[in-house]
């Protein structure tokens, strides 16, 4: 998944690494990730630890969305992302609920698509939708421009609710063009944290009355708040340190117990690519997130990590040499 020249390149540490870090910060990063290299190499690590800590802190396969067998009528549920907020269970929000998990478990093969610039002209299209399972964040575009490049297949879709609220008015208005902009992700499962934030239960709830209404192909699953809440404990005891994860850390905290094989793609938050080219935030745009909220190199170090002991594999190279370039013979 990623080629030594490649590796080596990485190893040397990008410039912008240590530029967006600081140089104190930048330091203590690299001497955790050169100790963590030094106990691989002494074969000290053990790759299923990882997936087993996980599944015993977090257990995603029963709490990874909240559904009846989960989740008790009348049960005081607490919000995950607000301290002393909470909801209580009544009749009418478990009926949203489905019995159990939908998803068939346990996946062979999954991707988990993050939306960073190292996947623009990576041609990882195909090679994305040969996973079994592919997760995508934040409603991704997959128009043509882009298929290529991650791919068009889609069985389960993130949605924050600021999207709900920045890109559809809350649903309040018009509901007809959220229903088209999901309807590329075909016959998937819409996940939404519906209970982190009290201000994101509406959208999320519009979201399901609206797929339901317009009879779409989309299932919604609302995140469960205790999972969401002990996969961010685990990752703070690991040295994870932000106001919240972000949401790939999550599907791939989730992937690594629901799949037996996972590759992460568009997992690169930084300025430049391994080759030292300047590449945009995201794959379809340049919009820098909110400052202080995620520690996106302190997570790329940790998935760094799981990619080294085998845990995961990590796309950072094109999956397809360009050879559209090639003169011909």
């Amino acid at each position: 998944m990623i080629s030594p020249s490649a590796e080596s390149a990485f190893l040397s540490i990008p410039g912008s690494l240590s530029r967006e870090l600081g140089g104190r910060e930048f330091l203590s990063l690299w001497a955790q990730t050169m100790a963590f290299c030094l106990w691989v190499n002494s074969n000290l690590f053990c790759p299923s630890a990882t997936r087993k800590l996980l599944q015993d802190c977090c257990d995603p396969p029963r709490l990874f969305s909240m559904t009846k067998a989960n989740t008790a009528l009348g049960e005081n549920l607490w919000y995950d992302g607000e301290f002393f907020q909470s909801l209580t269970i009544d009749n009418t929000t478990r009926s949203l609920f489905p019995q159990d998990t939908p998803i068939k478990l346990p996946l062979k093969r999954c991707s988990v698509v993050g939306n960073g610039g190292i996947l623009k002209n990576s041609r990882c299209g195909e090679q994305i939708d040969e996973a079994d399972f592919v997760m995508r964040c934040n409603l991704p575009p997959l128009s043509r421009e882009y298929t290529d490049d991650v791919g068009t297949k889609t069985q389960l879709v993130t949605v924050n609710p600021s999207i709900i609220d920045k890109r559809f008015q809350n649903l309040l208005w018009s509901r007809k063009s959220f229903v088209e902009s999901v309807s590329v992700y075909k016959q998937s499962y819409v996940y939404m944290p519906a209970f982190s934030t009290k201000r994101g239960t509406d959208p999320s709830l519009r979201v399901y009355y609206t797929l339901e209404d317009f009879g779409t192909n989309q299932t919604v699953l609302f995140a469960n708040p205790n999972f969401l809440r002990n996969v961010g404990k685990f990752w703070k005891s690991k040295g994870v340190h932000s106001k919240r994860l972000s949401t790939g850390l999550f599907m791939v905290s989730a992937a690594l117990s629901l799949c037996e094989e996972v590759t992460i793609y568009g997992f690169w938050p930084f300025q430049m690519d391994l080759g030292g080219r300047h590449i945009s935030h995201h794959y379809y745009d340049n919009m820098l997130p909110l400052s202080g909220v995620h520690a996106m190199p302190e997570e790329f170090l940790q998935l760094w990590h799981l990619h080294k002991s085998g845990v995961l594999q990590m796309q950072l190279d094109q999956c397809k040499k360009d050879v559209s370039s090639k003169k011909p013979h």
